[in-house]
């Protein structure tokens, strides 16, 4: 589904900044609200967003004045304002933004379905009502969904995709591609209070929100120490400052309400909202007034301790969701980094990613400590001990909730990394941030295939991501537009060598996916063997977008693996689609959860290798041969004799009449 038109309802801030993100799209949007004074007010807030992003551009010398002035006009030329339902007979995708009682939306819903087309998506920007309950006011609960934006929506980059009871797996692709094409990046979740990023940094932060009154420490060295410790953006009272006293209240009564005392009220907050003082919405009175501490005692706050605090109930609530099921380990780590600012670049890292760095087994030393200081609240989690006991540790140990590259000590390729592991090969892609495929991702990748082809005791390579949020994202379009004609026409034939040597020697080769795979990434997953995929896993051909094609065998391969009619769909629309749409498509092998992904393709990998190499080489030159059967069954014929003639097939009948593991010699 396409969406060349939206809605949103309710006139608020939020609403203003939702429909300014999609109109600096260029996607039509209108906006509505039962008071004309609200309507006003969004479509304000759309300007005004607008023109301090054009202003900022401006002061980059990026755009002119005139420049700035023009694209203001073109967005607020896709805003309308209505307080009828008179202009949603054509629109794609609505996004209800009303206040958070569940008989209001409950009544917008309904509204909605009877103004709206059939195949439109009704969406919530709630923060943690039943999507299910909301679908029940409509006959099309398969297309409503929950679309949650995070405050400024105009400048916080997640949306999460809530998974009703009754919503396809189209609906949520359809959701999570619109929130791309307005420039947000999604990740999907199940429908639990507080959903992903709201439940795990609530948990956290209630801790330190707990010790505060509990040992009446200072607010402000609690901020100063929070933040200097490095495990968020900046300390948790100055934040709940910036984002309005009601609206953190709010999130915090209501999960505490459905999860008990694991998630802590702070009292001091609850009579500043009683009084009206809700901070930067209202003036700047609120935890803080004219900068200094408006509640709390003179206590001198442990830094250390609130930290450990923090990242040890984060990382409890993360595996909880995990074990849950309510959302994957990437979409959970990417939730915290787009939703809550751990932005590994400035050296904050999000639950697992930050369990992995530190040590998962100190991880679990710390909880366990803290599980004897403060009770069930700290109760280790299932996924931590497992993991320890599987002695996967982390970075150190070469895995742990993700896996990492421990490259051969032997002389490396710069960005594709060789590891081995007995009978098989790991390819780690190594081109932070985003893996492109550029040049010399191609040529590294060729060195490693020869060493790999050489080595007789390998009989599988694993291609990998050494990056744990992407597999890669596509071709370096700049670095291919910088090189020379003849310089690019060599490239581009000795990719597509490499790429096809990959289905013709004996080596099997094995796509472990973990996450986006788009473009050149995908015409590189489709050129192995077999691709392994992580619940998380998203694959595109986007080129289309760009005014170009496939050019890595995305036309070709493609159709073998999905077929012409869903090739065509994919290679002319672009949008991408997720893991199971790929399995069910037939463009992956299995699909597994993230944790799981390596041990499965290792598992994979460890048989494969152990099959007859003779007959494994025959097999993969002669399947996809010919382009009709009588030349394939030429094709196999010749393979058959090659084989059957083989040492490797005297030693297997051998050993089958012998009852016995045969040994190959590819011979």
């Amino acid at each position: 589904m396409f969406v060349h038109k939206a809605a949103v309802v309710g006139g608020g801030t939020m609403g203003g900044q939702i429909a300014q993100a999609i109109a600096a799209s260029d996607t039509p949007v209108v906006i509505k609200d039962v008071d004309q004074k609200f309507v006003d007010h969004a479509i304000e807030e759309v300007k005004n967003v607008t023109s301090g992003q054009l202003g900022g551009l401006v002061k980059k010398e990026k755009l002119t004045q005139e420049q700035a002035d023009a694209r203001l006009a073109e967005v607020m030329g896709l805003v309308t304002g209505t307080t009828s339902y008179d202009e949603f007979g054509d629109v794609d995708f609505v996004i209800e933004a009303v206040p958070e009682k569940m008989a209001i939306k409950q009544a917008v819903f309904a509204e909605l379905d009877a103004v709206t087309p059939g195949h439109a998506i009704l969406s919530s920007n709630t923060s943690g009502l039943s999507i299910s309950e909301m679908a029940e006011a409509t006959i099309r609960p398969d297309k409503v969904v929950g679309f949650h934006f995070f405050y400024p929506a105009s400048v916080m980059p997640l949306v999460e995709v809530v998974i009703g009871d009754e919503t396809t797996t189209e609906t949520v692709q359809s959701a999570s591609n619109f929130a791309q094409a307005i420039g947000k990046q999604p990740i999907t979740c199940g429908e639990v209070p507080g959903f992903v990023v709201n439940r795990i940094l609530n948990s956290a932060v209630s801790e330190i929100w707990r010790a505060q009154e509990e040992q009446s420490l200072s607010i402000a060295k609690i901020d100063e120490g929070v933040g200097a410790a490095n495990v968020a953006p900046m300390g948790p009272f100055i934040l709940a400052d910036m984002l309005g006293l009601d609206t953190v209240f709010h999130v915090a009564e209501n999960l505490n309400d459905a999860y008990g005392d694991s998630f802590y009220v702070h009292q001091g907050m609850k009579k500043l909202v009683s009084e009206g003082k809700l901070g930067a919405k209202t003036g700047g009175e609120g935890l803080y007034k004219d900068g200094q501490p408006n509640i709390g005692g003179d206590g001198e706050a442990d830094a250390e301790d609130l930290a450990d605090l923090f990242t040890a109930k984060a990382l409890i609530e993360a595996c909880l969701l995990l074990e849950e099921g309510v959302a994957s380990v990437r979409d959970i780590d990417v939730g915290m980094m787009a939703g809550a600012g751990l932005d590994p670049r400035r050296g904050l890292f999000p639950p697992f990613w930050k369990a992995d760095i530190e040590g998962v087994d100190k991880a679990l030393e710390k909880i366990e400590a803290l599980h004897e200081k403060h009770g069930d609240r700290f109760a280790p989690p299932v996924t931590l001990k497992r993991l320890v006991a599987q002695k996967r540790f982390g970075i150190a140990a070469g895995q742990g909730i993700y896996p990492w590259a421990r490259p051969d000590e032997a002389e490396q390729t710069e960005q594709v990394k060789l590891q081995t592991r007995g009978p098989v090969a790991i390819a780690w892609l190594s081109n932070p941030p985003m893996n492109a495929i550029a040049p010399q991702v191609i040529e590294d990748l060729g060195t490693v295939w020869e060493k790999v082809k050489a080595n007789p005791e390998i009989g599988a390579m694993i291609i990998a991501s050494s990056m744990p949020i992407v597999y890669s994202a596509g071709a370096d379009i700049k670095k291919f537009t910088q090189m020379d004609t003849e310089g690019g026409a060599a490239l581009i034939n000795n990719g597509h060598e490499l790429l096809r040597d990959f289905g013709k020697d004996r080596v099997v080769t094995i796509a472990a996916v973990n996450s986006l795979a788009f473009g050149g990434g995908c015409e590189l997953a489709m050129a192995c063997d077999f691709r392994i995929a992580a619940e998380s896993a998203v694959f595109g051909q986007p080129e289309i977008k760009l005014g170009i094609i496939p050019g890595f065998g995305g036309t070709q391969r493609l159709p073998r693996l999905v077929g012409g009619n869903q090739a065509l769909e994919m290679n002319l629309v672009g949008d991408p689609i997720s893991s199971l749409e790929a399995l069910e498509y037939g463009l992956v092998t299995r699909v597994v959860p993230d944790q799981e992904l390596f041990d499965t393709a290792m598992n994979w990998g460890v048989r494969l290798a152990g099959q007859a190499p003779i007959a494994v080489e025959q097999i993969k030159k002669v399947s996809f041969a010919g382009g009709d059967a009588d030349a394939g069954i030429d094709a196999e014929k010749q393979g058959f004799a090659t084989a059957f003639l083989s040492e490797d097939a005297k030693e297997g009948i051998g050993a089958f009449l012998g009852k016995r593991t045969p040994k190959w010699c590819g011979k």
